[in-house]
């Protein structure tokens, strides 16, 4: 049976270890044992689908979530898709300005990289657009 978290509200994770990913592919990702369709936002408190199918509707308000816990965030990491596309200079500039360190790579660089950020224990965010 496959998981498709409520796109209503958080999945909650005890710690943020929970938010590790385990595969990404295949239209969506595997977070521990559980896998999501499409593409995922995960945040320190949890993860959750993201409509975001290409880097050009990767908007501030899309990132409203990740906006939204940017206290516990010290870098967000933004998975473009298949390959690495530069962000708007506007959205770039509205995640600096909320202190967000931000870093956009193809997906697969995205999620390779977010767990190892993760296993070192740093305050990470994942915004990740899924990949066949």
């Amino acid at each position: 049976m496959e998981f498709r978290p409520d796109p209503l509200k958080f999945n909650k994770v005890v710690s943020q270890e929970g938010t590790a990913i385990s595969s990404y592919g295949d239209g969506g990702f595997r977070i521990g044992e559980q896998r999501s369709k499409g593409s995922i936002l995960i945040t320190p408190g949890g993860y959750y689908p993201w409509d975001a199918v290409e880097a050009s509707s990767i908007t501030l308000d899309s990132l409203k979530r990740i906006m939204d816990q940017r206290q516990e965030i010290d870098i967000l990491l933004i998975g473009t898709g298949d390959k690495m596309v530069f962000l708007n200079k506007a959205l770039r500039a509205s995640l600096e300005e909320a202190t967000i360190a931000v870093d956009a790579m193809a997906t697969g660089a995205a999620a390779r990289t977010y767990n190892i950020l993760l296993a070192e224990g740093r305050k990470v965010a994942a915004a990740l657009i899924a990949v066949d």
